[in-house]
């Protein structure tokens, strides 16, 4: 990645400025567009240690005009932009629908002219509830919520522009990502900020559901990866540890390394729609290791332990408002 000219969308986000501080560091020259706001706020791109060394814009990709602009000179183009929380889809599919799926199309065409490759990010969610495990690629897809079903959307739109017009395109699909800076949407930051926050007891959805988790460098990492060979373009590959917990567990885990002993109750509030909930998800990572050798470098524990750090420093727990659910 040493010097090459790379373009990341929803820069300003967890997964997305993690991506751009380790390509800047790799002596990238990161273009990172974060979302236009009139306070002329960029996100956790405010945190990254590499901001004077990046070219920060903001924008909307939503917006052809300035998609075809953003990409221009561009070598490789992360597309990360996204609207990603699953309840809030329920209250607003058109808005998902307009992002996840017009905005991917907007990026891989305007992609498609500029650059050489094309990184687009899936999710686990599309595979719904496991009908097999591990989760390969060939696994039948389950839009179980509107969040779901617009990735869905989008995966197909991108991929129909590989077919059509050799859009050199690979489609990466994380299972559950974690790590500093995530939302306190995630389980494992409402969590860990509940707990840091004095909450006694704190409040979680269904338990019963099972994870595979994958600390957001290992993420970062495996997309770079997979960018770098030439054998995945025109793939869908999964990003995950072939490892799951369920949520009861991993509270239980969390809260054993946070030394503490708080009790759980469930959250009606929190409890996706009957039908949505996604039940087991375990990631069958070979065709990543196949194609590129990457392998993850953190297990649970070892990513546990960097994230209760993060999330348990004064600084960074005060940006997390534990009393309120974040959907």
């Amino acid at each position: 990645m040493k010097d090459k000219k790379i373009l990341v969308t929803g820069a300003d986000g967890f997964i997305g400025s993690h991506l751009v501080e380790i390509l800047a560091g790799r002596g990238a020259k990161v273009r990172a567009l974060s979302l236009y706001n009139s306070f002329n706020n960029w996100g956790w791109l405010e945190d990254v240690s590499c901001k004077d060394d990046i070219e920060i814009i903001t924008g909307d990709i939503r917006d052809s005009d300035l998609c075809h602009k953003i990409t221009k000179e561009m070598d490789y183009v992360f597309h990360l932009a996204a609207l990603i929380a699953i309840p809030y889809s329920y209250r607003a599919p058109y808005s998902y629908i307009d992002t996840n799926i017009t905005g991917t199309m907007n990026m891989c065409r305007a992609a498609m002219n500029n650059c050489e490759r094309i990184v687009h990010t899936s999710t686990s969610e599309v595979y719904g509830t496991a009908q097999y495990v591990p989760i390969d690629e060939s696994h039948p897809l389950q839009p179980q919520s509107p969040y779901s079903a617009s990735k869905i959307g989008a995966d197909a739109i991108a991929m129909s522009l590989h077919y059509s017009f050799d859009l050199p395109l690979t489609i990466v699909r994380p299972f559950n990502t974690y790590g500093p800076r995530q939302s306190s949407r995630a389980v494992i930051p409402s969590i860990i900020s509940q707990i840091a926050s004095g909450k006694q007891p704190i409040r979680l959805g269904d338990t019963t559901p099972t994870r595979d988790f994958t600390f957001v460098s290992d993420t970062c990492r495996a997309m770079i990866a997979i960018a770098e060979s030439r054998e995945t373009i025109g793939q869908t590959i999964n990003i995950g540890s072939n490892t799951e917990i369920s949520i009861r567990d991993l509270f239980q885990m969390i809260n054993n390394l946070m030394g503490k002993n708080v009790d759980l109750v469930t959250d009606d509030e929190r409890i996706r729609p009957k039908g949505s909930e996604v039940f087991r998800l375990k990631c069958d990572n070979s065709k990543i290791k196949e194609l590129t050798g990457f392998v993850p470098e953190y297990n649970l524990e070892k990513g546990l332990k960097e994230t209760i750090k993060w999330f348990t420093d004064a600084k960074h727990l005060a940006k997390y408002k534990t009393e309120i659910y974040n959907v």
